[in-house]
């Protein structure tokens, strides 16, 4: 067959791999998210678990499942399905966080009103919850599909010890390509991949635009500037003003009555969902249940069957992991500050100047959705002598920072770019009527009313840069005979420890990563999150006003 056709076909498949699992992700967040804001038990368990398996990086967390996949199942449908599983690893973990973010800091007026009409739960769903919840969708879309495209050579070709699967797409063929040194097809496929991603973030540019024009909170009533009164609202206050005080009172009188009403409907209504609410909890805590089993269940059998001797030889390593988890999170706390610094500036910018986005958006999500394995190369040996020059004995540092910051700065980017197109029109003219600045605007309106998107690209940030971390910081080949490696650093420890077959010492590693990511989500993410529902959804102020 045609290469050209090859590819083409080969693209199309990845595509449809990526959104179908994508689609299968929203699916799934939708049910997770209600039971997590339904059940405090649940809801930390839930946090907690996205947290650590967000964070481990999608090539080295899951090899026991991998080789269930490719071993039990066995044959095209256990290489497709181990392959898609990874695929899932990738996509999944930022759309259940915005869809249970977006569940989280519902207003509490809306929930109120689903009492009132006493709405079951399709009927809440359909109604309230996933409406609310497509602009966080649509916020994240962007950066799933960008992480789909970039682990698509991880997921398509899969390595269990000393032997290759791959299933067919992009990820295979481009291997195939570069392995038999035909590189003219290897650009011919960047360009046709090219094509189509541009393709689809426009497809996701307008979607969100949809959502957000939909579904974001908003008002019919335009705020005016100062001293420019409209007569029909200055006639309407007029007619108040004009009122009788026996108007007022009886008025007062009637709403008192009516008031009553509510109050006794509202103690009815109250008492049932406290039983709907004891059964949702039942509900949320056998799920919790299950999940807590399976993971005790994981632990166990990975304990019996690593011998003593080598469980102390890795315990008297911990020191060393955890050293090695400071370097890490160091390099983690810098790219944060740098895709934050970039987001704040870039995003704002985008989402205010329409012209620019069209532009500016699309090539963001190009730039950063091609699989880095097959460009990086390249680019670190066409920059190696200038960044030498530059950086000195920090050139590796300079390179794995880089690496992660590909890997993971379009999750805030993009999240924090919806947050401000979220925002209602009502803030907009409030700022121009107070004539603010770019730095009032910030510290007062967009920073405030987009804590809730930034908290959730922050998180998705921070557990996402492991995986690019992970391929540079131990990268031997990279470009000729050039090795791109660091001194320390956790993830180095576990490409090593599992290129050298010393597969105990990478679990104790992934164990203790695993139990202070889990801390991590518990004392700030949750926190944070909590936080923002209580003080930062931008949308209770159009009910304040």
């Amino acid at each position: 067959m045609n290469p050209i056709v090859v590819i083409t076909l080969a693209v199309l498949a990845t595509t449809v791999r990526v959104f179908g699992l994508i689609g299968l992700s929203i699916l799934t967040g939708w049910l997770l998210g209600y039971l997590a804001v339904k059940d405090r038990v649940f809801e930390n368990t839930y946090v907690s678990v996205i947290e650590v398996l967000e964070s481990v990086p999608v090539i080295s967390f899951f090899p026991v499942v991998l080789i269930f996949f490719v071993e039990k199942i066995g044959g095209p449908v256990g290489v497709e399905l181990a392959a898609d599983f990874l695929v899932f690893t990738a996509v999944v973990w930022n759309i259940w966080m915005g869809i249970y973010q977006a569940f989280k800091t519902l207003p509490n007026e809306i929930l109120e009103v689903s009492q009132n009409y006493k709405l079951g739960f399709l009927e809440r769903m359909r109604n309230i919850y996933i409406p609310f919840s497509l602009p966080r969708i649509s916020a994240n879309l962007f950066p799933s599909a960008a992480d789909g495209f970039f682990y698509i050579t991880v997921s398509e070709v899969i390595s269990v010890g000393t032997t290759s699967y791959s299933t067919f797409g992009i990820g295979s063929v481009l291997q195939s390509f570069t392995a038999s040194n035909q590189l003219n097809y290897v650009f011919y496929a960047m360009l046709i991949m090219g094509v189509v991603i541009v393709g689809v973030t426009l497809g996701l540019r307008e979607f969100a635009n949809y959502t957000v024009s939909k579904y974001a909170l908003d008002t019919d009533t335009p705020i005016t500037r100062r001293g420019r009164p409209r007569l029909r609202y200055t006639v309407r206050f007029s007619a108040l003003l004009s009122r009788s005080a026996i108007q007022r009172l009886s008025s007062y009188t009637r709403r008192q009555i009516l008031g009553s009403i509510r109050l006794r409907r509202g103690q009815a209504e109250e008492a049932r969902h406290v039983v709907g609410g004891r059964r949702w909890s039942l509900v949320t805590k056998l799920v919790g249940i299950v999940i807590l089993g399976l993971l005790v269940w994981g632990i166990t059998v990975t304990l019996i069957s690593v011998p003593t001797k080598t469980w102390m030889h890795d315990f008297a390593n911990t020191p060393n992991i955890v050293v090695n988890m400071a370097y890490d999170y160091l390099r983690v706390g810098i790219i944060t500050l740098v895709s934050l610094a970039i987001t704040v500036t870039l995003g704002y910018l985008l989402a205010v100047n329409h012209k620019a986005e069209r532009v500016g958006v699309p090539l963001i999500q190009v730039l950063f959705a091609y699989p880095a394995p097959l460009y990086f190369p390249l680019l670190f040996a066409y920059t190696l002598p200038g960044a030498r020059s530059v950086f000195g004995p920090l050139t590796s540092e300079f390179y794995v920072i880089l690496l992660g910051f590909i890997s993971t700065f379009y999750y805030v980017f993009f999240s924090f770019w919806m947050g401000v197109k979220s925002i209602p029109h009502e803030y907009w003219e409030v700022m121009r009527n107070m004539g603010m600045g770019f730095t009032q605007k910030m510290r007062y309106i967009i920073l405030p009313g987009t804590f809730p998107y930034i908290i959730a690209g922050i998180s998705s940030t921070i557990n996402s840069a492991w995986g690019g971390l992970m391929l540079a910081e131990y990268w031997p080949g990279i470009y000729d005979s050039h090795t791109l490696t660091v001194r320390h650093g956790l993830m180095k420890l576990l490409d090593v420890s599992t290129a050298g077959g010393d597969l105990a010492l990478a679990a104790w590693a992934s164990l203790i990563f695993g139990v202070v990511v889990a801390a991590y989500s518990i004392l700030f993410t949750r926190r944070m999150l909590d936080l923002s529902r209580k003080r930062y959804v931008v949308e209770e102020g159009i009910y304040a006003a």
